[in-house]
């Protein structure tokens, strides 16, 4: 067709087979595997990449939450310290978001695109699964709300993640972390979303463990 640029994308739905959290319940979870390739005359460029769902529960209403409760604690004659080991001790509430995280990989490396899933759904404050009894449901919950975070401290700890588990990644190779934070207090979502060449990330990473 004497094109100049050419592009193909793939997206495939796959069933990862995995246990519940507590009752080990054999469950499946679908998530998307994609592919992207890109031709030219003078090369082509591939990347592969996953699209999976989490949860977030979101750390500034949970950090409200904590200064509300420690006033109540307070007027009803606790003392400092209790009131700090009884905050440490009981989940604190928050308002979850079902998360959706993007993660592509541009290298001409092995990727494998379950370790991919793996490492998006750890970068959320949980995962989610199709299939739940109430052991689950409170591990799950629980879980979360032990580990609030942003959309961009999912952003940032996918790319952390992918980086180590790939140490052979070149310079030159790509990264793209993407998440999604469908909202529940709000009428509208939110979005992170950072790309770069792995030296560019390499070296953000490195600067950020220096300082």
């Amino acid at each position: 067709q004497r094109a100049l640029r050419a592009e193909v994308r793939i997206v495939a739905r796959y069933p990862l087979e995995r246990e519940t959290p507590v009752t080990h319940l054999r469950t499946q979870e679908l998530v998307s595997l994609i592919g992207l390739a890109a031709a030219s005359e003078e090369r082509t460029r591939r990347l592969v990449g996953v699209e999976a769902n989490g949860i977030n529960a979101c750390p500034c209403a949970q950090g409200l939450v904590r200064e509300r409760a420690a006033e109540r604690l307070g007027e009803a004659g606790f003392a400092e310290l209790d009131v700090e080991r009884i905050l440490e001790l009981v989940p604190l509430a928050t308002h979850n978001q079902r998360g959706r995280g993007t993660l592509f990989v541009g290298t001409e490396s092995p990727v494998n695109a379950e370790e991919l899933v793996r490492i998006v759904e750890g970068s959320m404050s949980s995962p989610v699964y199709e299939l739940l009894k109430r052991p689950d449901e409170l591990f799950v919950v629980e879980h979360a709300h032990l580990q609030p975070r942003f959309v961009e401290d999912s952003v940032r700890v996918a790319l952390r993640d992918t980086l180590e588990s790939y140490p052979g990644l070149d310079d030159g190779d790509f990264v793209l972390s993407r998440q999604v934070n469908l909202e529940t207090i709000h009428t509208h979502d939110v979005v992170a979303e950072r790309y770069g060449t792995v030296g560019e990330l390499r070296g953000e990473l490195d600067g950020a463990v220096a300082e």
